[in-house]
């Protein structure tokens, strides 16, 4: 007799996603799962977002708060998931058929991991939903391992370097979250990557090599002003404050790769003020990457423009 698969809680923070959050759910409801259990958060919208939710989907448990931002929102709905298992989508992304299933089997081939993710596609739109079309071309390139691969295992050494975990690809036991706690909402950014650093301290994290959810772009989530501080850049140095380089499997991150990521970061944060005209903050961004690569030039010409007058980012 084939065991009974196990209930999965989808939790999905919202905040004024009126026009996405339909065809979200429907790919959550697409996947066929035989006990889903889906949680909305409603993050203080000011939008008709929730009416969207219980006029189509009844069935959705609705979870209402202040706004608090996203990680208060994945929180909130852990705390009322019944699921042996957890995933997570945001409102205005997109599961991919499958994902579930795909995942599921990816967990049981690798017994000791307690949490899974995926390859995904950067989608750049604003209508509702794809259109079968472009489904399909995704669907084409499924069996194309190379360009889907990435980290899989125990991939700490992997995520010093760059944050590979999508959180609207995540599949996770719940007992896991009861081990390392939930997202720290002292982190207004990065909150996500540090529960995934955490995570890879205590299990395997497998991946599935083809993308199954589309993480939408489009004009209310694209970053219109430059970050206040370098968030992961200090997600990575409390990662290292607290367990070095050193992966539980043995593996040992190169700190010299650690610095080049470091620096990337720093170089990231100083050209976004310099596209705003920060030249005090782009110029403290570009001299910390070269306090962790002194001779990338790239750096060195940020640290120029940073010294040259502002121009007006509205001309």
């Amino acid at each position: 007799m084939t065991a009974a698969l196990p209930r999965i809680s989808v939790i999905v923070p919202c905040y004024n996603a009126e026009r996405y959050i339909g065809a979200t759910l429907t790919s959550v409801y697409a996947q066929q799962w035989p006990d889903l259990e889906v949680i909305v958060v409603d993050d203080g919208s000011s939008d008709q977002s929730m009416e969207v939710v219980t006029r189509l989907f009844p069935q959705v448990i609705l979870v209402r708060q202040g706004n608090g931002g996203v990680a208060a929102a994945r929180n909130n709905g852990i705390s009322h998931a019944s699921g042996e298992l957890i995933a997570f989508v945001d409102a205005d992304d997109y599961w991919l058929p499958g994902k579930l299933r795909l995942q599921w089997d990816a967990l049981a081939a690798h017994g000791a991991a307690r949490m899974a993710y995926g390859a995904w596609v950067v989608w750049e739109s604003m209508a509702p939903g794809p259109d079968a079309d472009y489904l399909a071309g995704i669907a084409a390139t499924a069996g194309l391992r190379e360009r889907w691969s990435g980290p899989s295992g125990w991939i700490y050494p992997e995520l010093l370097l760059d944050c590979e975990v999508w959180t609207s690809t995540v599949l996770a036991y719940r007992s896991l979250y009861d081990e390392i706690g939930v997202f720290d909402t002292a982190l207004r950014i990065g909150e996500d990557y540090d529960l995934w650093l955490r995570a890879s301290r205590v299990t395997e994290i497998v991946r599935v090599a083809q993308p199954i959810a589309l993480y939408r772009m489009h004009g209310s989530n694209v970053t219109r002003k430059a970050p206040t501080d370098n968030h992961q850049a200090a997600v990575i140095m409390r990662a290292l404050a607290r367990w070095g380089y050193d992966s539980p499997d043995g593996r040992r991150a190169r700190a010299v790769d650690v610095e080049h990521a470091l620096a990337r970061t720093w170089r990231n944060f100083a050209t976004s003020h310099l596209a705003v005209g920060n030249q005090v903050a782009a110029r403290r961004g570009a001299l910390r990457a070269l306090r962790c690569e002194p001779a990338h030039a790239g750096s060195w010409k940020i640290l120029l423009r940073s010294m040259l007058p502002a121009a007006n980012p509205g001309a």
